[in-house]
């Protein structure tokens, strides 16, 4: 799987995940990401640029 990457928009920052081609695969609001961080304890570790499959 691909590392997520900051992208900032100007309106809102954004994390997202590029396919084989370059084209965006997945995009997640940066706000919302980390808000769901706090409310959940994962069961997994991650690797770094992981940060939506488990925890640090």
């Amino acid at each position: 799987m691909s590392k997520r990457e900051l992208i900032d928009t100007g309106t809102d920052k954004r994390y997202v995940r590029r396919d084989e081609q370059g084209q965006f695969k997945e995009s997640d609001d940066v706000g919302k990401s980390l808000a769901q961080d706090v409310r959940q304890h994962a069961k997994t570790k991650a690797k770094p640029g992981q940060g939506d499959r488990g925890d640090h």
